[in-house]
């Protein structure tokens, strides 16, 4: 586990300092450089007031688009708004596929980020083949995620082969070590004991994606309170027994 951040909670909103990097350092690292003020400072300038695009300064290129794909809970939405909430003063947009229609936004300097984008579809796959083609005179990064790799995606060819070339990462999920140690670091900040068979339990039996771990820990310590029990298997048994989905 290469990092770890208190405000980790379900319901905290998606930042890049608040996702669990695990294997996914490079990726975090060049989202980051995107959403970087000197980024957005040069894709202002690269476009005239009138909306005519100039040259942007060598010192400060504009990152090319990006697109990462990966498994249901890696974390791919997760990314995309985080990179979107540290992106400054440069103006973004945020879409799933459901709510792309015929056209996408035209804002100079825009950081567009299109989500799920293989549920695209016929009329919004055009509408994304033709804001990669005006991207270059907007000064628009665009900031794509789909669940599978880019020769897998079920879409036009032409489309497919635009998302192709972007910068493409793979995210990576967290391993189960990650986890279990995610899982103790976090019990230990609420003053909270998970004895070692609950997290190998959780580990084999449970759903390992991060926030669906984290509802099943403030359920866990919720009851350790109301019940003035530790935190052991057979409470989360029990727990389990009263309806509890891990």
């Amino acid at each position: 586990m290469k990092q770890l951040v208190l405000d980790i909670r379900p319901d905290a909103p998606p930042t890049l300092d608040n996702f669990v990097v695990g294997g996914n350092e490079e990726l975090v690292a060049t989202l980051g450089a995107i959403a970087a003020p000197s980024v957005a400072s040069s894709v202002a300038s690269s476009v005239a007031s009138s909306g005519a695009p100039i040259a942007a300064p060598a010192a400060a290129p504009l990152p090319g688009h990006i697109y990462l794909w990966g498994p249901a809970g890696s974390g791919r939405s997760h990314l995309l708004r985080g990179t979107l909430a540290a992106a400054g003063g440069r103006p973004t947009a945020c879409l799933a596929a459901a709510e792309v229609g015929h056209e996408l936004p035209q804002t100079p300097g825009l950081l567009l980020a299109v989500d799920d984008v293989d549920r695209l579809g016929d009329d919004a796959q055009i509408a994304l083949f033709n804001a990669f083609n005006r991207s270059r005179g907007l000064g628009q990064t665009l900031l794509l995620a789909g669940k599978e790799a880019p020769r897998q995606l079920a879409l036009r060819e032409d489309l497919r082969t635009r998302i192709g070339q972007c910068l493409i990462y793979e995210v990576r999920p967290l391993d189960d070590e990650s986890r279990a140690a995610i899982l103790a670091t976090l019990a230990a900040r609420r003053g909270l004991r998970l004895a070692d068979e609950v997290i190998d339990f959780l580990m084999r039996h449970g759903r390992r994606d991060l926030p669906s771990l984290l509802a099943v820990l403030d359920a866990l310590d919720n009851a350790s309170l109301e019940r003035k029990r530790a935190v052991t298997l057979p409470l989360l048994r029990e727990m389990m027994q009263a309806g509890l989905d891990i």
